[in-house]
């Protein structure tokens, strides 16, 4: 039988131990960017999903011949009355929002979405109404500011998004805030 030498059976102790110690500073340094990456993916899907609702609001009003209306809700799905804050302010979207279709006094939900609370979504109001024949939204121009709950949008614009909704009712998403230029 033929024996191996002892010094290529494996890896010493030091070895190891140098290894890992590599292998936990890249850890250290990748950790940041990733929870920065993380934040970004919610804000713009936060974004994203106030932005397919703003145009399926438009899209319904015109479609339903009837008023459309987007507002920020509660637990039990009802729409926040206007002085009614959510967890930061009386404009604060991060609780959630419903759109609703009204015909004939009855309100039918047509999306909802559930709160998120580590998004910050500043609004200029607390409800949208879309109206027929043109989907047109009551009350002119409007803008959705999003950003990740307690940063600093200064500190790191590209985490930031804007929707815009002109009074026609179209809407337009920028990166960075609504004082940004975009």
């Amino acid at each position: 039988m033929q024996t191996i030498p002892a010094s290529n059976q494996g890896f010493t102790l030091v070895e190891l131990c140098v290894v890992l110690a590599v292998m936990a500073i890249l850890a250290t340094f990748a950790a940041p960017s990733f929870v920065a990456w993380q934040a970004r993916d919610q804000v713009d899907a936060r974004a994203r999903a106030l932005f397919s609702t703003l145009s399926l609001a438009r899209a319904e009003a015109v479609r339903r011949g009837a008023r459309v209306t987007l507002c920020r809700i509660d637990a039990s799905r009802h729409c926040l009355a206007s002085g009614r804050s959510c967890e930061s302010g009386v404009t604060d979207w991060s609780c959630g929002w419903g759109l609703f279709a009204e015909r004939d006094g009855v309100s039918t939900l047509l999306r909802m979405q559930p709160a998120m609370t580590s998004v910050s979504i500043a609004g200029t109001s607390t409800e949208l109404s879309f109206t027929p024949p043109s989907g047109q939204v009551i009350g002119g121009f409007r803008s959705f500011e999003f950003g990740p709950r307690g940063a600093d949008s200064a500190a790191n614009p590209s985490s930031r998004r804007c929707i815009r909704l002109a009074a026609g009712g179209r809407a337009r998403m920028t990166s960075g805030g609504c004082g940004a230029s975009a």
